[in-house]
């Protein structure tokens, strides 16, 4: 009985925060289908802790806390596990609202470093404070808000070029 339990809870928290840890994904990486292998990997590796993170509280922080260290573990290792689908993931819930604006500030994310990128979607996207940050991605809060500043100036160093370049067309 206590199982059942269990994977209906994890199912019910799956099936409403899959769309929302997929968008992250994305922005961490820059690819649907590398964000949809990284989502099915955090939603593993949450199902195997889940009987004491759904004790312990705040769910959907560990969950973008795995998201998080499964995309920096996959950057250090130099690549993705391919995995075959059944069926291609529908990528309509993660369509932005003005596609040059959100095409463009996509683009200048995946020209920052890994680092740079994670730190700016926790704290910018997901909208966690500087100690959320740091915990997840073992670091020190000085090094979040150093990593902040300098990820949000490079940043805009690349969304100036891009735009110089655009009207230089």
């Amino acid at each position: 009985m206590r199982e059942a339990v269990r994977e209906r809870e994890f199912r019910e928290f799956a099936e409403a925060r899959q769309a929302q840890l997929r968008r992250s994904a994305y922005l961490l990486c820059g690819d649907w289908y590398q964000a949809q292998d990284l989502t099915q990997t955090a939603l593993m590796k949450l199902y195997a802790a889940w009987g004491r993170v759904s004790r312990d509280g705040n769910v959907d922080a560990y969950a973008r806390t795995i998201l998080t260290r499964t995309f920096i573990d996959q950057q250090r290792k130099g690549g993705w596990r391919e995995e075959p689908m059944s069926e291609p993931p529908d990528l309509s819930a993660g369509m932005p609202v003005a596609p040059e604006l959100r095409m463009m500030m996509r683009e200048a994310l995946m020209e920052l470093s890994p680092r740079y990128r994670a730190v700016l979607v926790l704290r910018f996207w997901e909208d966690w404070t500087v100690e959320q940050t740091a915990h997840a991605l073992r670091v020190t809060p000085g090094t979040v808000k150093s990593q902040s500043a300098r990820g949000l100036a490079r940043l805009r160093v690349i969304v100036e070029n891009m735009n110089s370049e655009g009207t230089a067309r």
